[in-house]
């Protein structure tokens, strides 16, 4: 029916039950280009309001009504409650984020009944994702080791983190196993110079193991690893094969401005092989962080 209306472009973005069940209500939307004037929600006949709702109500054989009852158009656009939901839908289609996540952050925040859209938001993202800083002035307990495709950022990130212990006082330790990539030791043996911090070079998992013991005194152990490639078998093999030297922390590391369905396919995939958590880098060139919340929903 949203599709019939509006076209082919159309999707649901939210979904609630209504009286008992005895209806739904059916947020839709028609996508826009990123900085379009024109409004990404959509209006539907005569209406002025600035997005459109429908109850699909369960009709009734015996009804004297018409079977064109399933049509009810709801007015109640100028609610707090509406406006919430109709910002929300716009900074996310924005986002480029997906319609499940998209759903599931109109969901919670319909449910709670917010009046504020960026208090809704701050709120619904706190609710459904997790935040854990990577250094927390404790020592981790594992070594921390960045995975991710080729050319995310992996190598910078090892050195900003590297850096920041430097700063706080805190003892570190720094691996590269990205030895055969032109000028990947190099780049990283550039900050760990500067800091002075010993790098040290791994070219299997045998040597990973031991030299992570050899660091054992260390409150922190950032790992770089060769940029590898997901939809690649053998690639994906020879990174789990380095993930079992020793008892680490997997982090994936993905930039800001992926498109959501890749981000999300890359973070199942390197979930597989013990990725739990995800950080995010090139924040300060991405406009769209939809990609993003893919990732960390679908991995």
């Amino acid at each position: 029916m949203i599709r019939d209306t509006l076209g082919e472009d159309a999707i649901i973005v939210a979904t609630r039950e209504e009286n008992g069940g005895k209806a739904v209500r059916v947020t839709a939307a028609v996508d826009q280009p990123f900085g379009s004037s024109a409004s990404p929600a959509f209006e539907i006949g005569r209406s002025t309001s600035h997005a459109s709702e429908r109850s699909y109500a369960s009709s009734d054989s015996s009804s004297s009504s018409g079977s064109d009852n399933w049509l009810q158009y709801d007015d109640e656009h100028d609610t707090g409650e509406n406006t919430v939901s109709e910002d929300l839908t716009d900074i996310l289609l924005a986002h480029s984020a997906p319609e499940d996540v998209t759903d599931q952050i109109l969901s919670c925040a319909l449910v709670v009944g917010y009046r504020d859209s960026k208090t809704a938001l701050q709120d619904t993202l706190d609710h459904l994702f997790q935040y854990r800083p990577l250094l927390t002035g404790k020592a981790a307990p594992k070594p921390i080791i960045l995975v991710g495709p080729p050319g995310v950022g992996k190598t910078l990130m090892v050195a900003k983190l590297a850096a920041r212990c430097v700063m706080n006082g805190v003892r570190v330790g720094v691996i590269t196993t990205d030895t055969m990539r032109a000028g990947g030791v190099e780049q990283l043996a550039a900050f760990t110079k500067i800091l002075k911090i010993d790098l040290r070079r791994v070219t299997s998992p045998a040597e990973l193991t031991m030299t992570i013991r050899d660091m054992s005194g260390m409150d922190y152990v950032f790992i770089d690893t060769a940029g590898t490639l997901p939809y690649d078998q053998d690639d994906m093999k020879d990174l789990a094969r380095l993930l079992t030297a020793a008892d680490m922390d997997p982090v994936l590391a993905l930039p800001a401005g992926m498109d959501a369905s890749e981000a999300g396919e890359i973070a199942r995939i390197f979930a597989a092989v013990g990725a739990r958590r995800l950080i995010p880098t090139r924040l300060d060139v991405g406009r769209r962080l939809g990609g993003l919340l893919a990732a960390a929903h679908q991995g």
